[in-house]
């Protein structure tokens, strides 16, 4: 059985379209299909449409609602661990995954030895090129910086083995950022290329300040080269301080020349004042990692799945 999870999140335009189509592919795929939508919170009628969908097709439609909005990581989380497949997908909703590509990837992930078929796009047709631009600078700092390789344009959508997913759920930490998580496990993962797509309906919930802190996440989860700079800063400005000083001091004492220029000693003074205050903010943002780990919160609390809703019904039929 193939289990297909599926984040949604104001999703109320995208999710009959995207069902109608994965089930007309599915008609080309000798497999079982197990939806499972995850509502993250949505506060449109994404959750009613879930509902309806999974009342009319309840041997295939399973979905799990949370509480409040707890984000695509989490979504994502949830979706792997309800799933009941030898092989699970993750998808967008908004079919910018292309279902076609799903019977080689399957056929691919059954007759090869690779764990994992993901997808990646090699064009970036139709997004504004500030997010392109930052997108694929991302991609070479953490690649540069970090120890976990991360292929550019991958996509989430790809076709995992079982057990590669349950070593991904091994990796219950809050702070998720899955692209590297996927290739932190270190199964063998081979890539389909497809070019960009355009959502079917509705619109992103993904601001450029959204994927801008998301790729700050990405950097800080997967790599310490940021406190290591901080680190650099910290022991040039001293030695700089040092020599500048020791220079100071022998100018004054051989031509007895007194220390002038309070406006440069003043931008010095701000200058240094900004380096360290940058060196803190990196620290504090892995140390903002750690408070949140230590607290051991739960990656996302359930309000409802089709099992729930279901005793509810039964409930008001009762009385």
């Amino acid at each position: 059985m193939l289990s297909i999870v599926v984040p949604c999140y104001n999703e109320e335009e995208s999710i009959l379209l995207f069902y109608k189509e994965m089930e007309r592919v599915h008609q080309t795929i000798n497999e079982a299909f197990e939806y499972i939508f995850v509502n993250d919170g949505s506060t449109d009628q994404t959750l009613s449409i879930i509902r309806e969908l999974a009342k009319d097709d309840s041997e295939q439609v399973r979905y799990i609602s949370f509480s409040r909005n707890f984000g695509k990581e989490a979504g994502l989380y949830a979706g792997l661990e309800a799933a009941k497949g030898d092989l699970i997908t993750v998808m967008d909703v908004d079919l910018q995954d292309p279902p076609e590509l799903l019977p080689q990837m399957i056929e691919r992930v059954r007759t090869t030895d690779a764990d994992c078929i993901g997808t990646r796009r090699i064009s970036r047709d139709g997004e504004p090129p500030i997010r392109s631009f930052f997108a694929r600078l991302f991609y070479k700092l953490i690649n540069k910086i970090g120890d976990t390789e991360m292929v550019e344009g991958a996509r989430d959508f790809r076709v995992m083995s079982r057990q590669m997913v349950d070593a991904v759920l091994e990796l219950s930490e809050y702070n998720r950022f899955s692209k590297g998580i996927f290739s932190w496990v270190g199964f063998k993962t081979e890539y389909l290329e497809y070019e960009n797509r355009e959502r079917v309906a509705g619109n992103t919930s993904w601001s450029f300040w959204s994927l801008f802190n998301y790729s700050i996440d990405g950097i800080v989860n997967f790599s310490d080269t940021p406190l290591n700079i901080a680190s650099f800063v910290g022991a040039f400005s001293c030695i700089a301080s040092g020599i500048a000083l020791i220079f100071i001091v022998v100018r004054a004492l051989l031509f007895g020349d007194p220390t002038s220029g309070w406006p440069s000693l003043i931008s010095v003074f701000l200058f240094v004042g900004g380096l360290q205050l940058l060196c803190l903010g990196i620290i504090g943002k892995y140390i903002g990692k750690i408070f949140l780990e230590t607290k051991k919160r739960p990656i996302y609390i359930v309000k409802e799945t089709e099992d729930t809703n279901k005793l509810n019904v039964l409930s008001s039929d009762d009385k």
